[in-house]
């Protein structure tokens, strides 16, 4: 409790500074106020995952750790990014392919046992452990906003973003179907039988295998619509 309370200040702390930041910056720069709303609204996910009472949770409840890790790779990640876009000029240039295993790699590196248990041993590799789906995060979306450009689309996306859910779909139906406990350091919380983790490992499976389907699969049918959309206009034109 006492690591969890200096923990939360800490991650108040940065994320103040980052709002000072951000609005300097952004009055001197963006002033847009969707792409402020959209930092503001990213921190406050960030906060949210890592600072709240959900942050202690995810000590003995899978579930709550998944919510944690979805949060910060799917919400807080993109709107991070979002907000930030017009401040990046021309852009990092990170191929596609890295920012995808990034994004993929990090999801399986982290929910693999032993690494898994790692994570939950001390403050400091949990600690590790968040800021490198953050990271991850903000390169997966990456070639998704293409901030710097205005949020150009490619075919290539729908593609990127539907082979990103069929890892986390493994994931998610292994941890859902399995039938055994696959990360022990939760049979060891006081008054949680293997039935009830069992439970909870299956409900973290199913939350995952559906939030990932809608937040990758979402902005692929949005992208592709709008790709589509100007030679639908030009079709319709033609045939005037």
């Amino acid at each position: 409790m006492h690591h969890h309370g200096s923990w939360s200040i800490n991650i108040t702390v940065v994320l103040s500074i980052a709002v000072v930041l951000y609005s300097r910056a952004w009055r001197m720069t963006v002033r847009d106020t969707r792409r402020l709303a959209a930092f503001f609204a990213g921190l406050l996910v960030l906060w949210i995952a890592l600072a709240s009472p959900l942050a202690q949770l995810d000590q003995e409840n899978l579930t709550a750790h998944m919510v944690q890790h979805l949060l910060i790779m799917t919400v807080a990640a993109p709107l991070l990014l979002w907000g930030v876009g017009r401040m990046m000029g021309s852009g990092i240039g990170v191929h596609p392919v890295v920012c995808w295993l990034a994004g993929t790699g990090v999801v399986v590196w982290w929910h693999i046992p032993t690494i898994f248990e790692l994570g939950m041993s001390s403050a400091a590799w949990h600690g590790i452990e968040q800021a490198t789906f953050l990271v991850a995060g903000l390169l997966f979306w990456l070639p998704v906003l293409e901030p710097w450009s205005g949020g150009t689309s490619r075919w290539s996306i729908p593609l990127y973003l539907f082979l990103a859910t069929l890892p986390c779909d493994a994931l998610s139906a292994f941890l859902t179907f399995c039938g055994h406990v696959v990360y022990g350091s939760y049979l060891t919380e006081p008054g949680f039988s293997e039935t009830a983790v069992l439970v909870d490992q299956a409900c973290a499976g199913a939350l995952m295998w559906v939030w990932v389907t809608f937040a990758y699969l979402f902005p692929a049918v949005g992208i592709t619509l709008r790709i589509l959309a100007p030679r639908a206009i030009d079709s319709e034109m033609k045939v005037a």
